[in-house]
This record gives structure tokens, C-alpha cells and sequence, in this order.
């Protein structure tokens, strides 16, 4: 395809307006094609011709689309997940298939201490205090985080850079992670430890662990009890980690100083991946998941307490994070063009 790169057809679907200028800037000498809309069945006659499809989630790539585009040799889908690609027709077709795997793991992890600073210095409450007037320092009494512990439940994409930030700040650093790496450990600063071990020890926990049947409930009634008084519990990754009822728990038995949650325990049954937050296709069925998951949660203690801090699953919303889904878009894009590595190729 390098050869007559001038005449490459991309089709982008679910794209914004922010999204076709930032790739028309770095896609010159292609053609390109936007649609705001979903990819239905109906567009199929306006990008017959195309080379390259790259959809969001919402675009269900059947294999009757794919059959239905002789062209068509790579599928850049703008996610992470690929489930809504049907890969086995794409790999019959002879269509190679890309996606995102991260984008945001340094945006994780400073929103991550963003919630530990503002709980260990009482910033969300000071600023609360002022807004009305008040100017008193009654109550807002904090602690340093230099010198104390910071337990990391998964040591990832995300948990590394966790572990960077901890050690900027003076902190000491315990991980506890499904699987161990040594190296990793010696390389980064950090012990590894059982769980219970991890809850016992640290001052500052935060989660930085997938969600799946292994990790349901990773923190619960049980082991919230073996936390050290007034800890703070840092929830960034995803909410079914932790028991909603343990935090109210630790609260009411003094062992939680503050929380501070991106996520919700509900969110596991609407959300597939944060960037589907910002989408306008979030709707339909989702979207009436989502106002019933907020009406539960506005009546809930955790809402009404000045101990915690609850962010609308935010951690991952920065321009930079959004712009490397493009950068990483239009990597593979070009990879796949100049016949280079597909590093980020999905695989049956």
C-alpha cells in the first residue's frame, strides 16, 4: 500500500469534531472520510472503496461489513477492547485488526494522587470552607505522606507509575500483585507482600488491579478490619474491587481516615472501557443503567461524608491520554501502510 499512499481511503466512524482535525493534521496524503454516526449497514455504498476502518465500540464489524468491503485491509479500531470486531472474518478476509492497548497510565496514576492529596490535606473540604466564607482551620488538620507507606494492589502499566510517584514524595512502597516479578521489584524500589500483609502495613492503599471473578471483592468485610486506623483507600481502577459495604465498615470503625473512589461498585454492569464515557452513543439501555445507578448512589452514606471524595470515573480524562488513542490510531495506521511491525496487531 506505501506505493499509492495518496490514494488510501480511511473511513473514521464515531469520530468528533476534535478527532477529525487532530487526524487530518497527521494523516496528509490519505484520503479521509468521517462520520459522527455509528457504522450501520447503510453506509456501506459511501466507503465501499476503503482501505482502512478504524470505529469505536459502538460500530459492530460484522462479518457481512467486512465481507462487504473487497478493499479493506486493516481495522484500527480507536479502543482498547475488540469484541465488537468480529476478528475470526477479519483473519479469513485477510484484514489485519489494531487496537489500543493503553493510554493512560501516567493519567491514572497522577489522578490517583490527586485523590491521596486532597484526603491527607483536607484540600476538597478547605476549598468547600472557603467557597461559603469560611476561613477557619478548624478541623482541616492533615499529615504529611513523606515517610509513610503506600500499599499498590497490582503492579501494572498503571501501578508503576504509581510506584515512581510514591517514591518522588518520600514514600515506602509495598505491592502486592498476583504475579511476582523480582527484577521489576529491585528495579523500581518496591517489596512484595501478601495482601492481608499489605492491609495491615500501609497508611495509603490504592487498586490498581483488573476486574474479574479472581478480583471481585478484593477488599471486603473480612480483610477491611486488618487496616491500620485512619487509612485512606484509593479506588481508581474499577469498582467491583471492593465490597461498597466494607468501605462504609471501615468508616464506622475508625479504620478509614479517608477514600477516595474514580469508580463504583454498579459501574461493572454498564461500562466497558472509560473512553465509552465521553462517546454520545453512551445511551440507550446504558444510559438508563447509568441515571439508575446514579439514583441509588446520591441517597448512599459515601456521597454525604466529607471523608470521601467520589470522582464521575474521571482518572482517565486528559487531552493527553485522548490524543495518545489517536497517536497510537495513526501509528498503526502508518505501520500497516509502510508494511513495518503491527505491534499492536489483535490476534485470534
Amino acid at each position: 500500500m506505501a506505493k499509492i499512499k495518496n490514494k488510501i481511503q480511511i473511513a473514521f466512524f464515531e469520530a468528533e469534531p476534535w478527532e477529525k482535525e487532530y487526524l487530518s493534521k497527521s494523516l496528509k496524503g490519505f484520503r479521509l472520510i468521517f462520520f459522527p454516526e455509528i457504522l450501520t449497514k447503510k453506509d456501506l455504498s459511501k466507503i465501499r472503496e476503503i482501505n482502512i476502518l478504524s470505529p469505536f465500540i459502538y460500530s459492530k464489524i460484522s462479518a457481512e461489513i467486512i465481507k462487504a468491503l473487497p478493499n479493506l485491509k486493516l481495522i484500527a479500531t480507536r479502543s482498547t477492547g475488540f469484541d465488537h470486531v468480529d476478528i475470526k472474518a477479519a483473519t479469513k478476509a485477510g484484514v489485519k485488526v489494531a487496537n489500543v492497548p493503553t493510554y493512560g497510565e501516567n493519567t491514572v496514576a497522577e489522578h490517583t494522587f490527586g485523590l491521596i492529596l486532597s484526603l491527607s490535606r483536607k484540600i476538597h473540604t478547605a476549598h468547600e470552607r472557603t467557597v461559603r466564607g469560611d476561613f477557619s482551620l478548624e478541623g482541616l488538620r492533615g499529615f504529611d505522606i513523606a515517610g509513610k507507606t503506600i500499599g499498590v494492589v497490582g503492579a501494572g502499566h498503571i501501578g508503576q507509575h504509581v510506584i515512581r510517584i510514591a517514591h518522588g514524595f518520600g514514600m515506602k512502597v509495598l505491592v502486592y500483585d498476583a504475579h511476582r516479578h523480582p527484577k521489576l521489584a529491585k528495579s523500581l524500589g518496591f517489596t512484595y507482600v501478601t495482601l492481608d500483609n499489605l492491609l495491615k502495613k500501609s497508611d495509603v492503599i490504592t487498586l490498581h488491579a483488573p476486574y474479574n471473578r479472581q478480583t471481585h471483592h478484593l477488599i471486603n468485610r473480612r480483610n477491611i478490619r486488618l487496616l491500620q486506623p485512619n487509612s485512606i483507600l484509593i479506588n481508581t481502577a474499577r469498582g467491583g474491587l471492593i465490597d461498597t459495604t466494607a468501605i462504609v465498615d471501615g468508616l464506622r470503625l475508625g479504620k478509614l481516615a479517608g477514600v477516595g473512589l474514580d469508580v463504583l461498585e454498579e459501574e461493572k454492569y454498564i461500562l466497558k472501557e472509560e473512553r465509552e464515557l465521553l462517546s454520545p452513543h453512551f445511551s440507550g439501555a446504558q444510559q438508563m443503567a447509568k441515571e439508575f445507578l446514579t439514583t441509588i448512589v446520591e441517597s448512599h452514606v459515601l456521597l454525604t461524608s466529607d471523608k470521601v471524595i467520589v470522582t464521575p470515573h474521571n482518572a482517565f480524562n486528559s487531552q493527553e491520554a485522548l490524543e495518545r488513542i489517536l497517536d497510537t490510531t495513526i501509528e498503526n495506521i502508518k505501520n500497516c501502510c509502510d508494511k513495518k511491525q503491527l505491534k499492536n496487531l489483535v490476534k485470534m
